[in-house]
């Protein structure tokens, strides 16, 4: 790259990230920059005119280049925003996803009518957590809650870890590495009034059908369901009758062509009252209900 001012370096990387066809070059051309440079973006249009020092030339065009590889945003500057909190994320868990944050919706819209007293006692389990983001959520949104955190991934854990830390919620969670409700073998965990997840849920179809960008760097353990994507909502499912309080709540969040398959799944355990689909945004099933 050869350029003198800081808009000169915009223009250019706009430029590659629209040939390599990301869908908003100049709005990433500007979060690289920024990330690279220390200045928000607010920042960058009074330093436009400005020369940028060689560092962060340096810094930026090879920051350019993994995103026109094809490497994801968030895992170049470490940070993916969820529920308007930031959190650092890296290869080794999945980049949240803002559909996720309708189970935080529910549960909020469950527990928070639900009186002072039951307020304060709540108890919650985060399923494969992940970076940590649901159970972190939680922690900030129900702050007299109890909260569990699983993960099957040690390197997930840690990160996990790391978030809430850094986000000042670690001493109220509960770090645990294991298979689902295997982690909590002789351990004193209580009932869960609560119980969400956010499983590997794509079937081998569909691996082969993701971008590349997903498909290429995000762990495949947090992606891959098993043959029909199933095998996480199964295992969870199996489990959830010994460690699910009555009244309670589970929130699984789903693939847009599982509910029918999730809902069976659900209907065979007979343990729920209601069983109830919500769906995001974009209008597609996201996130199944039980009450118990």
């Amino acid at each position: 790259m050869e350029t003198k001012t800081t808009e000169e370096a915009l223009r250019w990387a706009s430029f590659c990230l629209r040939e390599a066809g990301v869908a908003q070059p100049r709005y990433e051309a500007e979060l690289l920059f920024s990330f690279c440079s220390g200045k928000d973006r607010l920042q960058l249009r009074l330093l436009q005119d400005k020369i940028p020092d060689a560092n962060t030339v340096t810094f930026y065009e090879r920051a350019v280049n993994r995103r026109c590889g094809g490497e994801p945003l968030s895992y170049i500057t470490g940070e993916k925003f969820f529920f308007g909190r930031p959190f650092y994320v890296n290869s080794k868990v999945l980049i949240p996803r803002p559909e996720t944050e309708l189970i935080v919706e529910i549960a909020l819209s469950r527990f928070k009518c639900c009186g002072s007293q039951k307020f304060s006692q709540l108890n919650c389990l985060d399923l494969g957590a992940g970076s940590g983001v649901l159970a972190i959520t939680l922690a900030f949104e129900f702050p007299k809650a109890n909260i569990w955190a699983i993960d099957l991934s040690e390197d997930a854990l840690k990160i996990a870890q790391y978030n809430a830390k850094r986000l000042n919620v670690k001493e109220r969670i509960h770090f645990l590495q294991g298979n689902y409700f295997e982690a909590l073998r002789e351990t004193n965990a209580p009932l869960f009034d609560l119980v969400v997840s956010n499983p590997p849920y794509i079937s081998d179809h569909d691996m082969n059908e993701l971008p590349a960008d997903v498909r290429n760097y995000e762990p495949k353990e947090a992606l891959y369901g098993g043959k029909n994507g199933l095998d996480g909502y199964l295992s969870i499912l199996a489990g959830i009758k010994s460690h699910i309080k009555k009244p309670g709540v589970m929130l699984l969040e789903i693939g847009s062509n599982q509910q029918e398959a999730v809902e069976a799944i659900c209907r065979k355990i007979k343990l729920f009252k209601s069983i109830t689909c919500h769906h995001d945004l974009a209008g597609l099933p996201r996130v199944i209900e039980g009450l118990v």
